[in-house]
């Protein structure tokens, strides 16, 4: 009996462990071995399309060429030059950074409001980026694996103990606790491991961008500092990134063998922060309130005078808002945030000639500037221009690797001209960008049954067609071939 219930135990709990790990292929490294990169990028593809469909991801332009640009920067530098990465910022207060499978690296707003300097927020962002290309996700899944059949194996075990020597339950359950214990115990010592290679990687990676060094070791040191140990009030990135006075030592030890460096933020570091505190605030008139105690406490920055001036015009006090605009605008030239803010502030009030003119004097000196076009192509928009808005979000969309907003735009633009056939099609490699790819299906059937469409646009569409069927797995793709069939008109 005691065989026959071990041999239904063995069975149940180890063959669908065991078949898992023997049945995966093996490419050469153990990591493969659990998950492929082909397999971690569709992942993170698809955890980075639910996020941005729930609407937590930012699709302010200018936050988003922020931190892509910082976090380029970075990866440059990396030691895996094959990765592709997507950096993006959460609409969330906690304080808190992310790697998701396949290079997709999230920073929380919280985080980047409270980072004290951009080297600080570029060595979270530097460890991020480290977890990615030494795989750590991938490793993790594979130790789990190992773990869960080792797990198992000692679970067996004590149930066989205390079936062959009858001793007692509360004996036996000890022994499977204990089992779990140490399980729990060497996924903790795994993440401790990844955590210190993290900071190894990251830190030279920092070196290397041009950024200062200590700005790692520095960001977890204050967090550490601040929130000290009382659970409910440490950060979500202390309790996902544990801190330790060795991990710090650590950190700062392999600093001072790196050059020394004088580093200063660039210019659109205090921006960003400003723009988040402006647009972020529960309300306008709490905004305005911000930004009022800075400029009245302090010798008062370009950015506070930003922060104020959105803050302005989120109020619809959009003449005082451009005087401001246009004051930073002469001080500094070369800064593109403040001439969006000036023409911005001038299409809200009516003033869309001089507008259109600021803009066109801001784009020739920042031809295919992202968040500099997307404002005017709006603009263009607003002003009953759609075909000109078309044609230069076309040419950004050629030159430039687009966001999903860029293309809902020029979605929105085509068909605000009339190019309904061209409308579809951008709204299905919206859909694609997002993750739906029976939508952008049904985008491209629509652009196909569109009127006026020539051969041209129709040879491009059902090609397209053609790659996404590719692209689906087999079964998906039966199902949409049979719903094809069935919506096909009956032959005459």
């Amino acid at each position: 009996m005691l065989r026959f219930i071990v041999f239904l135990f063995v069975s149940a709990l180890s063959g669908p462990i065991l078949a898992q790990i023997n049945e995966l292929p093996d490419f050469g490294s153990p990591a493969d071995s659990a998950i492929t990169r082909s397999q971690e990028a569709q992942l993170g593809r698809s955890i980075y399309a639910q996020l941005r469909n729930s609407g937590v991801i930012m699709e302010d332009p200018l936050v988003t060429e922020y931190i892509q640009g910082i976090g380029s920067r970075l990866a440059g530098h990396a030691n895996d030059a094959g990765q592709r990465f997507v950096f993006f910022v959460v609409d969330d207060p906690a304080i808190n950074a992310f790697a998701l499978p396949g290079g997709y690296i999230g920073v929380n707003s919280g985080l980047l409001l409270t980072s004290e300097s951009e080297s600080e927020l570029a060595g979270v962002l530097a460890h991020e980026v480290a977890h990615v290309t030494q795989r750590h996700i991938a490793r993790a899944i594979y130790d789990n694996q190992r773990s869960g059949l080792l797990n198992a194996a000692t679970m067996l075990g004590a149930i066989l103990l205390g079936a062959a020597t009858d001793i007692g339950g509360e004996a036996t359950t000890g022994l499977i606790t204990a089992a779990q214990a140490a399980g729990a115990q060497r996924q903790i010592n795994f993440t401790r491991a990844n955590e210190h290679e993290a900071d190894r990687i990251g830190i030279g990676t920092l070196s290397s961008a041009g950024f200062d060094p200590n700005g790692m070791s520095s960001f977890f040191e204050k967090l550490s500092r601040r929130y000290g140990s009382t659970a409910f009030q440490i950060p979500a990135i202390l309790q996902t990134h544990p801190v330790t006075t060795e991990r710090i030592a650590d950190a700062r030890d392999r600093v001072r063998n790196l050059p020394r460096v004088e580093v200063k933020d660039s210019p659109s570091y205090s921006l960003i922060k400003a723009r988040l505190d402006a647009l972020q605030a529960a309300t306008p008139e709490e905004a305005l309130s911000i930004f009022e105690i800075r400029l009245n406490n302090q010798e008062p920055g370009p950015a506070d005078r930003y922060g104020y001036a959105l803050s302005l015009s989120r109020l619809g006090r959009d003449d005082e808002a451009g005087r401001i605009f246009r004051e930073l605008v002469s001080e500094f030239p070369g800064v593109i945030p403040y001439r969006i803010g000036l023409a911005e502030s001038m299409v809200r009030n009516g003033q869309l000639d001089r507008a259109l003119d600021v803009y066109a004097g801001a784009i020739g000196l920042f031809p295919r500037n992202v968040p500099l076009t997307i404002s005017f192509a709006e603009a263009l928009i607003i002003a009953g221009d759609p075909a000109t808005a078309h044609q230069v979000l076309l040419d950004l969309l050629n030159n430039v690797p687009p966001t999903p907003a860029q293309i809902r735009l020029i979605a929105r633009a085509a068909n605000a001209e009339g190019d309904i056939g061209n409308a579809h099609f951008y709204m299905a490699e919206y859909y694609l960008m997002t993750g739906n790819g029976p939508l952008a299906m049904n985008q491209l059937r629509m652009a196909l049954e569109s009127p006026n469409v020539n051969s041209v646009d129709r040879a491009r569409i059902e090609a397209r067609l053609s790659q996404i069927r590719d692209m689906m797995p087999p079964d998906q793709r039966r199902r949409q071939e049979r719903t094809e069939r069935e919506r096909a008109p009956a032959p005459p």
